[in-house]
């Protein structure tokens, strides 16, 4: 699933930060910290639709206060030290007398900060400050990303690769896999072949066999493309031997090492997630809109289960054997 990957490359890249601040490795610690906090700044804008504006820009090393968000009435600071006494000290700070009307939030960029919320606080000046609401941290931010809509999920995991993407990208690898589906992108599904009565019966007795419910709707409505397919991969082999096998071995491949724990339903979807999955992890994937993807992937894994390739077959099961 998109979701699942996106959430995944945000994850281990928000991780991999913590790591290094945490280590300290072999930066400048103060050095770091200023990275982190200006990567803060803008991320905090992408992630709650903040308008946050980086007061050290205008007053250095103010205390208590890294970011402001003069609009939603934010004062934030972002801070590798995660301990109630760094709270406490700076909602002691005199500058805080200034803010009483905005809401004071503390950004752990260093740790978990779980703790921290459960504690009482002294909080002399009275600014807004909710432990619970207001303390902010890895875990924190990682579940409202889960529960992000796709397209701002997208924007966020778009966000995070600019910013942080050269530090941890993993050597990615063309595929035939996303050869395919670049071409598959470029045809017009509007119409499929007329499909014969045997056939229909056929690929009816093997979905019956499995015991197929959800998964029986996108197995109809796709496979009406079998035989378009069919003709493509037969361009597609022109290219060089075993271009069309790579393809089908790959999606086979997903089917067994998931049906160890899977069936029925849920292993026809989670085989369309982890297809879609290598597809975007190939480095010849040229990105096309989700439901196109979406579209091409539910007819490669269709085709794949009319030939054979994924799931049981009934007994003299004699369709697509190719």
């Amino acid at each position: 699933m998109i979701r699942a990957n996106y959430y995944s490359v945000i994850e281990e890249k928000l991780n991999l930060l913590s790591v290094r601040i945490t280590s300290r490795g072999k930066l400048n610690i103060l050095d770091l910290h200023l990275h982190s906090e200006s990567f803060y700044h803008y991320f905090l804008n992408e992630l709650y639709s903040w308008n946050v504006q980086n007061e050290n820009e205008f007053k250095p090393n103010i205390e208590a206060i890294d970011l402001i968000d003069r609009t939603n009435f934010y004062v934030i600071q972002v801070s590798a030290t995660n301990s109630k006494q760094k709270i406490e000290s700076s909602l002691k700070k005199d500058l805080i007398k200034s803010y009483t009307k905005y809401t004071f939030k503390f950004v752990s960029i260093a740790s978990d900060a779980s703790e921290l919320r459960s504690k009482t606080y002294d909080n002399p000046h009275r600014i807004s400050f909710s432990p619970v609401h207001d303390i902010i941290d890895k875990n924190s931010i990682l579940t409202t990303i889960k529960g992000l809509g796709p397209d701002d999920l997208k924007r966020v995991y778009n966000f995070i690769k600019k910013e942080l993407g050269s530090e941890i990208d993993p050597i990615k690898l063309e595929t035939n896999l996303a050869t395919i589906i670049n071409i598959l992108s470029k045809e017009d599904w509007n119409t499929g072949d007329d499909t014969p009565e045997k056939v229909k019966f056929e690929i009816e007795r093997k979905i019956t066999h499995n015991k197929l419910k959800a998964a029986k709707l996108i197995i109809e409505d796709y496979s009406i493309h079998h035989n378009r397919l069919d003709k493509i991969y037969s361009e597609f082999d022109k290219q060089g031997s075993n271009k069309s096998k790579t393809v089908l071995s790959t999606i086979r491949q997903e089917y067994a090492k998931l049906s160890v724990n899977l069936t029925d339903d849920q292993l026809f979807f989670t085989i369309i997630e982890k297809v879609q999955e290598k597809i975007l992890g190939s480095a010849n994937y040229q990105d096309i809109p989700f439901d196109e993807l979406e579209l091409c992937v539910n007819i490669l894994v269709v085709d794949a289960f009319i030939r054979c390739k994924i799931f049981e077959n009934p007994e003299n099961y004699n369709y697509a054997t190719t």
